[in-house]
Protein backbone atom coordinates (compact mmCIF):
# COMPACT_ATOMS: atom_id res chain seq x y z
CA UNK A 1 0.00 0.00 0.00
CA UNK A 2 1.66 3.53 -1.02
CA UNK A 3 1.31 6.23 0.79
CA UNK A 4 0.16 9.13 -1.07
CA UNK A 5 -1.10 12.40 0.01
CA UNK A 6 -3.68 12.93 -2.94
CA UNK A 7 -7.59 12.28 -3.14
CA UNK A 8 -10.65 11.21 -0.36
CA UNK A 9 -7.81 9.48 1.66
CA UNK A 10 -5.33 12.38 2.21
CA UNK A 11 -4.64 13.81 5.90
CA UNK A 12 -6.54 16.77 6.14
CA UNK A 13 -4.73 19.25 8.70
CA UNK A 14 -5.24 22.90 9.79
CA UNK A 15 -7.78 25.62 11.33
CA UNK A 16 -11.24 24.53 9.32
CA UNK A 17 -13.08 27.70 9.36
CA UNK A 18 -12.49 29.08 6.03
CA UNK A 19 -15.88 29.07 5.12
CA UNK A 20 -17.64 29.67 8.55
CA UNK A 21 -14.96 33.04 8.38
CA UNK A 22 -15.93 33.63 4.95
CA UNK A 23 -19.26 33.88 5.44
CA UNK A 24 -19.32 35.54 8.69
CA UNK A 25 -16.69 38.15 6.59
CA UNK A 26 -19.70 38.38 4.10
CA UNK A 27 -22.25 39.66 6.67
CA UNK A 28 -20.73 41.63 8.83
CA UNK A 29 -19.69 43.50 5.44
CA UNK A 30 -23.63 43.55 4.54
CA UNK A 31 -24.59 44.88 8.04
CA UNK A 32 -21.93 47.73 8.00
CA UNK A 33 -23.19 48.53 4.10
CA UNK A 34 -26.60 48.87 5.53
CA UNK A 35 -25.83 51.13 8.26
CA UNK A 36 -24.31 53.15 5.82
CA UNK A 37 -27.32 53.07 4.13
CA UNK A 38 -29.54 53.41 7.03
CA UNK A 39 -27.52 56.83 7.50
CA UNK A 40 -27.32 58.22 4.78
CA UNK A 41 -31.09 58.15 4.41
CA UNK A 42 -31.40 59.59 7.92
CA UNK A 43 -28.58 62.60 6.79
CA UNK A 44 -30.76 63.43 3.48
CA UNK A 45 -34.27 63.66 4.73
CA UNK A 46 -33.35 65.52 8.18
CA UNK A 47 -30.19 67.06 6.86
CA UNK A 48 -28.66 68.80 10.05
CA UNK A 49 -25.03 68.13 9.90
CA UNK A 50 -24.81 70.23 13.11
CA UNK A 51 -23.18 68.98 16.47
CA UNK A 52 -26.92 69.01 17.75
CA UNK A 53 -28.12 67.43 14.56
CA UNK A 54 -26.29 64.46 15.29
CA UNK A 55 -26.23 64.03 19.20
CA UNK A 56 -30.53 64.05 18.51
CA UNK A 57 -30.01 61.35 15.74
CA UNK A 58 -27.77 59.31 18.38
CA UNK A 59 -29.72 60.31 21.81
CA UNK A 60 -32.10 57.79 20.37
CA UNK A 61 -31.83 54.29 21.94
CA UNK A 62 -32.46 52.79 18.64
CA UNK A 63 -29.98 54.15 16.67
CA UNK A 64 -27.23 53.70 19.45
CA UNK A 65 -28.05 50.01 19.53
CA UNK A 66 -27.71 49.58 15.64
CA UNK A 67 -24.29 51.97 15.57
CA UNK A 68 -23.22 49.66 18.32
CA UNK A 69 -23.90 46.47 16.03
CA UNK A 70 -22.75 48.26 13.14
CA UNK A 71 -18.96 48.70 14.86
CA UNK A 72 -18.95 45.12 16.56
CA UNK A 73 -19.56 44.03 13.11
CA UNK A 74 -16.64 45.81 11.53
CA UNK A 75 -14.61 45.07 14.54
CA UNK A 76 -14.96 41.63 13.79
CA UNK A 77 -14.33 41.99 10.40
CA UNK A 78 -11.08 44.08 11.00
CA UNK A 79 -10.41 40.92 13.02
CA UNK A 80 -10.96 38.04 10.59
CA UNK A 81 -8.88 40.33 7.68
CA UNK A 82 -6.02 41.14 10.26
CA UNK A 83 -5.55 37.70 11.73
CA UNK A 84 -5.67 36.37 7.90
CA UNK A 85 -2.68 38.54 7.58
CA UNK A 86 -0.67 37.79 10.61
CA UNK A 87 -1.30 33.84 9.67
CA UNK A 88 -0.11 34.68 5.68
CA UNK A 89 2.98 36.74 6.28
CA UNK A 90 4.21 35.89 10.19
CA UNK A 91 6.51 32.65 10.04
CA UNK A 92 7.36 33.09 13.66
CA UNK A 93 4.41 31.37 15.97
CA UNK A 94 5.35 33.62 18.89
CA UNK A 95 5.64 37.10 16.89
CA UNK A 96 2.06 35.96 15.32
CA UNK A 97 0.49 34.82 18.41
CA UNK A 98 1.81 37.96 20.46
CA UNK A 99 0.13 40.24 17.36
CA UNK A 100 -3.04 38.84 17.29
CA UNK A 101 -3.01 38.87 21.55
CA UNK A 102 -2.29 42.87 20.59
CA UNK A 103 -5.14 42.89 17.72
CA UNK A 104 -7.66 40.92 19.90
CA UNK A 105 -6.85 43.12 22.97
CA UNK A 106 -6.80 46.91 20.54
CA UNK A 107 -9.92 45.75 19.14
CA UNK A 108 -11.92 45.18 22.18
CA UNK A 109 -10.85 48.36 23.42
CA UNK A 110 -12.07 50.14 20.71
CA UNK A 111 -15.41 48.31 21.19
CA UNK A 112 -15.55 49.90 25.04
CA UNK A 113 -14.43 52.69 23.61
CA UNK A 114 -17.25 52.61 21.23
CA UNK A 115 -20.05 52.03 23.77
CA UNK A 116 -18.64 54.31 26.14
CA UNK A 117 -18.99 57.28 23.68
CA UNK A 118 -22.11 55.92 22.42
CA UNK A 119 -24.63 56.00 25.81
CA UNK A 120 -22.47 59.17 26.80
CA UNK A 121 -24.47 61.06 24.34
Amino acid sequence: MSKNNIGANRLVVGAHYGLTEWLLQRVTAVIMVIFTVVLLVVYLLFGNASYEGWASLFANQLMKILTFLALLSLFYHAWVGIRDIWMDYIASAGVRLALQAFTVLWLVGCAGYTAQILWRV
